[in-house]
């Protein structure tokens, strides 16, 4: 992974040289694919990337922006592979595409797709109201405690927060009950109104309501500290929060941020759409963007992004299993 971003830093740099692109393009509105509900990490970066691309006439035709989280977002899956050929449908994707397959038996495999750009990683905080425990060794001694498991939300259900909730669960013998939701926004919002005492939301996802006050980021499961120094709220910076390996919690994840088009597309439009998002992320609405997200910077396509696919497949394929969510 770390080779990866590396990578990233050149691709980027050889991209803002380049010279603009002169074939293809669409012709009509151009729809980006979000597998999620409204006000979740996915639906917010598909509404920064349009009006980012808008903003800065990237594109002739209008974006716009499509919200097909039914079925755990199998719905924006099956839509992008019964799309074969259509080069105006681009899916924002992260862990799902490797993920929902393997635990509903879903006949979608993302090869089917055209790959285009990992345009960032997400990283997950362990979040919990802001009356709750103040650090990872009170909130696990409590929820150790609790005569009745603590409800732990999330996104979906056998996906990334599941996951991580199940890992956390290994690690520290303490018992949690998974209530998965529609979106990050909807587990913020339970968080905040005491109906869960926890959740592992992205950095975004829990941003507006760590602003306010309402909620306390406890670690970031990564093996190293969100890079941003930038105040957030009046007293902390992303960089402030811990990793949770320095609070006696080694569990780590990153989930992709990708862009996909239908498979069948040709060459010369999967192109164009990669020297789109070339420029997207030289963009200062998208560096803004980043930053208040906390995302991890990554641009890869090509042969480096279906290296990091392969690799990132087979470890979430290895974490399934291991949590007992693959379907028999």
């Amino acid at each position: 992974m770390r080779n990866l971003i590396k990578i990233a830093a050149t691709t980027v740099a050889l991209f803002a040289t380049a010279p603009a692109f002169a074939g293809w393009e669409p012709t009509k509105p151009v729809e980006i694919v979000v597998a999620a509900g409204a006000g979740g990490a996915s639906d917010q970066m598909a509404r920064m990337m349009q009006a980012a691309i808008q903003k800065n006439n990237l594109l002739k035709q209008p974006v716009v922006v499509s919200l097909k989280g039914g079925a755990s977002g199998a719905e924006a899956l099956m839509y992008m592979k019964s799309s074969d050929g259509d080069p105006n449908k681009i899916l924002i994707a992260y862990s799902l595409i490797y993920m929902l397959p393997l635990s509903a038996k879903l006949p979608f495999d993302w090869k089917e797709l055209s790959p285009v750009a990992v345009i960032a990683l997400d990283q997950f905080v362990l979040w919990d109201n802001v009356n709750g425990p103040k650090t990872v060794k009170e909130f696990i001694d409590a929820a150790k405690a609790s005569s009745s498991p603590f409800k732990m939300g999330g996104t979906g259900s056998k996906r990334e927060d599941h996951v991580l909730t199940v890992f956390v669960e290994k690690k520290t013998g303490a018992k949690f009950s998974y209530l998965p939701y529609k979106s990050g926004g909807e587990a913020a919002t339970q968080l905040v109104g005491g109906h869960t005492e926890s959740n592992v939301n992205n950095p975004s996802e829990n941003l507006e309501v760590w602003r306010a006050g309402q909620v306390r980021p406890l670690c970031v499961f990564d093996k190293e500290r969100i890079s941003y120094t930038t105040k957030v709220t009046e007293t902390q910076s992303w960089n402030d929060i811990p990793t949770c390996k320095e609070q006696g919690l080694d569990v780590q994840y990153l989930m992709l941020r990708g862009m996909f088009l239908p498979g069948k597309v040709t060459q010369e439009q999967q192109e164009f759409y990669v020297d789109l998002f070339s420029k997207l992320v030289q963009t200062p609405e998208y560096k803004d963007y980043m930053e208040k997200q906390a995302l991890k910077p990554i641009f890869l396509t090509g042969k480096d992004m279906l290296q990091f696919l392969e690799e990132d497949g087979s470890l979430n394929k290895q974490l399934m299993t291991e949590a007992g969510f693959v379907a028999k």
